[in-house]
């Protein structure tokens, strides 16, 4: 009932009489701008940039509205913007930006999640506590302080278990633990990566979420709300076992796999999540374990797969994500094309820290049947942070095939072919004074 009348506020939108302008929020690093850009030009759509990208080499972004996206006033900045020519949409492209996105949709009565359903998207403390309390099945956590003993506050949780930052996204600093002594050990890991971060949010940077570990394969799903409706974009296997100690993700393979009825739960699940986050609008981003008595719901977040991840899409619908995010969000919603064909992309790990000297086999790589596409996206000399503290991949590789199971071993043949040499990264201290 919430979700059905969080969306009757949404009034229609094909209504506008000045040409359309698209709000894009994105922070200044996001991989996502160009996409989004491209895909806009695609469908002339103009755009507006609200980043803080004064600098930037991407000239949508140096030129937009230069805006501080944590600051109080940000939202009023928008509203200006808004009254010297209209949005027509809004799109937020990362977990920082969806809750401003909603609150300027929110004002202008545009189509949008309300602002607390975004929050809880991104906050994986704050999603959890409302998925138990609306009975989606959610692993067991605990919310655990590091300014007080870690210990006690676990009394009762069994391992092994997951320790995980409450907001970093991309695995980093995710780690599993089989016995209290690993737990500490991470905890203190992950203290390490928020001191890092530098992050403005003492609660987030002090506390940690522990959860059990639920053994079973993982599935992603990608899908679109409107008015509370979802409609599914693709389900995607990991066909690498995700158990730990890190959580780093490398294959995604679309059509899935799984038997239909299998299938059918995860979708349901992730409505089930959806609602009782009260997620109504806009790009869903879900991350879903098969445990052995039913599914449970690891992630769901307001804002579209992550990387180059998007182009995947474009298999299953006939048109790239972005696309299909920025015509919902203009209120011209694309029709979907179904394609008998299967996909699969791998995301390039990190196996090994050190300064990247080059990549050898590439031309190998891109000979391997059914490979499409390679795409490298660290510079030779660049530090290579494996996970949990790293957030990057080398790149990421392609593949199309009839089959699914075509699509994997053409990408675990491909990745084979890859030979990365790495060079001691040397640090040099100044000792003088």
């Amino acid at each position: 009932m919430r979700v059905a009348r969080l969306a009757e506020d949404v009034p229609d939108h094909g209504r506008q009489q000045t040409p359309a302008r698209l709000l894009l929020i994105a922070p200044p690093n996001s991989y996502r701008t160009v996409s989004y850009l491209e895909s806009a030009r695609r469908q002339g759509v103009d755009v507006l940039v609200a980043s803080e990208g004064e600098h930037s080499l991407v000239s949508a972004i140096a030129s937009g509205l230069h805006i501080d996206l944590d600051a109080p006033e940000a939202l009023e900045q928008l509203l200006r913007a808004n009254q010297e020519r209209p949005f027509i949409g809004v799109v937020a492209t990362d977990d920082t930006t969806v809750e401003l996105g909603s609150r300027i949709a929110r004002q202008l009565h545009l189509p949008h999640n309300p602002p607390q359903s975004a929050q809880y998207s991104h906050r994986k403390d704050l999603s959890r506590q409302v998925l138990q309390a609306a009975g989606v099945r959610v692993p067991e956590f605990r919310i655990v302080s590091l300014a007080r003993a870690i210990a006690p506050q676990l009394e009762g949780l069994k391992f092994p278990c997951v320790v995980k930052p409450l907001s970093l996204s991309a695995s980093r600093g995710v780690m599993r633990a089989d016995t209290p002594q690993q737990l500490q050990s991470a905890c203190l890991r992950i203290q390490s990566i928020l001191a890092a971060e530098d992050m403005a949010d003492d609660y987030v940077s002090s506390h940690l979420l522990v959860e059990s570990f639920i053994s079973g394969p993982e599935v992603a799903l990608e899908g679109l709300l409107q008015r509370g409706e979802l409609d599914v974009l693709a389900i995607f296997d990991k066909p690498d076992p995700l158990d730990g100690p890190f959580f780093e993700e490398t294959y995604y393979i679309t059509p899935s796999r799984h038997t239909a009825a299998i299938q059918q739960e995860i979708i349901q699940c992730v409505r089930d999540a959806c609602a009782g986050l009260g997620l109504c609008e806009g790009a869903v981003h879900a991350e879903v374990r098969i445990g052995e008595s039913a599914c449970a719901i690891i992630e769901v977040a307001a804002r579209t797969i992550g990387g180059e991840c998007a182009r995947l899409l474009r298999f299953g619908t006939g048109h790239c994500l972005e696309d299909l995010v920025i015509a919902h969000a203009v209120g011209q919603p694309l029709s979907i094309k179904r394609n008998s064909d299967a996909a699969g992309v791998l995301m390039i790990p990190i196996t090994m820290a050190g300064s990247l000297r080059r990549i050898e086999g590439i031309t190998r790589a891109r000979a391997v049947p059914f490979i499409e596409d390679i795409l490298i996206n660290i510079r030779e000399g660049y530090e290579l942070i494996p996970l949990p503290e790293g957030s990057s991949y080398l790149g990421f590789m392609f593949a199309c095939a009839p089959k699914p199971e075509q699509v994997e071993a053409a990408l675990r043949k491909a990745h084979a072919e890859l030979d990365v040499i790495v060079a001691p990264v040397i640090k040099v201290l100044d000792l003088r004074g």
